[in-house]
């Protein structure tokens, strides 16, 4: 092999340990340990920090314990860049596809030193067309890959601790570490796009203005950019394809100095625990950047290609696809699913984040190939002090066999509850027969969390998320505007469940602005007003746009990038979505995990739930069976109360009307006869965007305009 100028560097290298796995530094040296259950042996590569190539060193793990390939470098450091070669059978219909002339990322890397620029170099193979078969490829990656990063974990945490908000007093917001902070005119210029950025004052000002008691980050795993992107000068800018499941990616990082990230991000993770915010993490462990059999060679296809993915059963040169990127990590076997585990055990410990938003969870929990409640995995996960106790949401479905799962994950997880998103959408479009599932989605899904002990907890609400339209989009634009994406606009979600009263973008039309104002208002009022755990996309508070876009996975830019300077709408819609995050923080009867039963209080009477036509009767059946109904009042009543005088005012304080009109034209409603009031005070009308309104006597009349949404509180007044 070819070296420096200079001599090589005399290493002393003794057995090592197998655990833990990854490259660990003890003050005196580092220990190395990488699984591979299928290669003859492996080799240590070692490079100089800031000189790529070629390599100082290459050192041949001798010794093997349970398939971990293990040794001990006396006199390394921190800082030290490093990657593996995997020796082994390169036959890719048995399913083994090991080539030393790849250099393999650390699976277990705490760090990486920078991008993959893909090309065919990073290729294991050569496709000879005309039989239709891979042979091996004989070129040397290493200069053009990114190291492995040897990492010092210690960290001054001073007084920090988890806030362990409860479920009840959680509120979301999804963000992206660059898309929040790039265009903030008060984090200084050096720091925008940064883990840093991110945990700036004025960042951290704004979310707990919104009431935010976690902010969940798209992944932040250090990813790659798939070639086809990058040679369209686009990059992943999601990120959901994840390289290093134990790196905080370096692109987010304020310095390049490979390794720093990690401290970096700790320091972030510190200051919003300062505040009380807690840090969730969307992770990516489904898939990998190797994608399908013609896809690059960067880590677990060299390591031990026939361990780490899923193979068709058969026709082992190809791949399970139940991510739709071309391959499915092999949960199955329990190294994957160590790795797995490890990765979600190390960032609660040692970056002490406080949650996981599973991507695409089924594909993790599935076995032969179904998905499986029982799955090691769960068991695992909840079986572990560490684990058990952080928030665990799954985006419960993937793209394989019996793959939509929302409501059959157990406890203690949450879901991204998609019926919820899809069902608001729908019935403040007016659409018909939506009025039924609406009752369940704005009491908590009891249709599909009944049996939970988490009870609404196990719902997470959201109207929009990265996936698909903003807030602001889904009022403005009926058709995706992806054009930027370079995908002739064939890509992103078909059904938007989207109402833009008949104008595409913006609009100079004041009827038409203020109809979308108003929809805006509908859907922030009905997420943070129901039942289960609210989350809000990252600009929806203010009508941030992506100009149609409802795919912006490759959009670095302004599409994505949060506006601060919302204008004048804007800043009004802020203003009621901070009102709206306190009256959920004023409210038990909000909050609450259990569900309603509609049954009267043992002393007063009062249901917890009641449903009303719009003329003030209560709903039967039969109303419920009305495809055209569109309109219906509900009362919501704490009655988990004891017996006293006290809990009679307790209960009179926990106690709103919400009048939900989705026809587009307006409708009459009488207030309810009842015991519990004699007048109901508007709390808020979205026909206004400010807070306020009038006391309606009960028996009274209240006008709604179309599509519109009102709450009342009781009043000792008649109006």
């Amino acid at each position: 092999m070819k070296r420096n100028n200079s001599s090589p560097v005399k290493l002393k290298t003794s057995r090592g340990s197998p655990r833990p796995l990854g490259a660990r530094w003890d003050g005196h040296g580092v220990n190395f340990a990488v699984f591979s259950e299928n290669a003859e042996y492996i080799e240590l590569c070692l490079y100089a920090p800031g000189v790529p190539e070629p390599e100082t060193r290459r050192i041949k793990l001798e010794s093997r314990t349970d398939n971990v390939h293990h040794v001990y470098v006396h006199g390394l450091s921190p800082g030290q860049l490093y990657g593996y070669r995997a020796y082994g059978l390169y036959d890719p219909p048995s399913g083994q596809r090991f080539n030393p002339r790849k250099l393999l990322v650390d699976p277990y890397a705490r760090a990486v030193s920078g991008a993959v620029m893909l090309d065919s170099i990073h290729c294991d193979h050569k496709l000879f067309r005309r039989v239709h078969k891979l042979v091996e490829d004989s070129r040397d990656s290493a200069a053009w890959m990114p190291k492995s990063v040897v990492v010092d974990g210690s960290f001054d945490w001073g007084g920090d601790s988890h806030p362990r908000v409860p479920w009840s007093e959680t509120v979301i917001y999804e963000a992206h570490v660059r898309g929040l902070t790039m265009l903030h005119p008060d984090v200084p210029e050096e720091l925008r796009g940064t883990y840093a950025g991110l945990a700036s004052p004025a960042v951290i000002s704004h979310l707990s203005s919104l009431g935010v008691t976690a902010i969940e980050l798209m992944p932040v795993h250090h990813s790659v950019s798939e070639s086809r992107l990058l040679e369209n000068g686009l990059v992943n800018y999601w990120g959901y394809n994840t390289l290093g499941f134990f790196a905080p990616d370096i692109r987010y990082s304020r310095s390049k100095s490979p390794g720093a990230q990690v401290n970096e991000f700790k320091e972030m993770v510190k200051a919003f625990h300062k505040e009380g915010i807690e840090v969730i993490l969307d992770v990516v462990y489904n898939h990998t950047p190797e994608g399908g059999s013609g896809g690059p060679t960067l880590s677990l296809r060299g390591l031990d290609n026939k361990t780490y993915y899923r193979l068709v059963p058969g026709k082992n040169d190809e791949y399970l696809n139940y991510s739709g990127t071309g391959n499915t990590i092999n949960s199955s076997h329990p190294a994957v699913r160590k790795l797995i585990f490890d990765s979600l055990k190390y960032w609660a410990e040692e970056m002490r984040v406080d949650g996981f938003r599973l991507d695409l969870a089924p594909a993790l929990f599935r076995n032969s190939p179904d998905y499986d409640r029982s799955h090691p995995l769960f068991k695992e996960i909840a079986g572990d002090p560490v684990l058990s106790r952080v928030k665990l949401i799954a985006e419960p479905w993937d793209l394989g066999p019996g793959g939509y799962q929302t409501g059959n994950f157990p406890d203690p997880w949450s879901e991204w509850n998609d019926r919820y998103r899809n069902t608001v959408r729908r019935f403040w479009r007016s659409d018909e027969g939506v009025t039924p599932d609406m009752a369940y989605r704005i009491s908590g899904s009891s249709d599909l969390y009944g049996m939970r002990e988490k009870g609404s907890y196990a719902s997470i609400n959201y109207v929009a998320s990265h996936d698909g339209f903003t807030l602001n989009d889904l009022a403005a634009y009926e058709h995706k505007h992806n054009e930027a994406n370079l995908e002739k606009n064939a890509d992103g979600p078909g059904a938007n469940y989207s109402l833009n009263f008949g104008v595409e973008g913006p609009t100079d039309n004041p009827a038409i602005i203020k109809g979308r104002e108003k929809q805006k208002r509908n859907f922030l009022a009905t997420l943070f007003l129901s039942q289960g755990v609210p989350m809000l996309l990252m600009g929806d508070e203010a009508g941030r746009t992506q100009r149609g876009n409802n795919n912006a996975y490759c959009q670095d830019n302004d599409i994505s990038w949060m506006s601060w300077n919302p204008g004048p709408r804007g800043k009004k819609l802020l203003e009621f979505t901070r009102f709206l995050a306190a009256l959920r923080k004023d409210y038990p009867v909000l909050r609450r995990g259990l569900f309603f039963t509609g049954a009267p209080h043992a002393m007063f009477g009062h249901k917890d739930l009641t449903w009303f036509l719009p003329d003030g009767s209560e709903m039967t059946e039969n109303d419920w069976n009305n495809p055209r109904l569109r309109s219906l009042s509900i009362v919501k009543v704490e009655n988990n109360v004891g017996k006293t005088g006290k809990a009679k005012k307790h209960i009179r304080n926990n106690t709103l009307m919400l009048l939900l009109n989705a026809e587009p034209a307006g409708v009459v409603f009488t207030i309810p006869n009842g015991r519990l009031s004699p007048g109901w005070q508007v709390i808020f009308d979205t026909k206004n965007d400010k807070p306020g309104g009038k006391t309606v006597g009960a028996g009274k009349h209240y006008a709604m305009e179309g599509r519109s949404f009102a709450l009342l509180k009781p009043s000792t007044k008649p109006g």
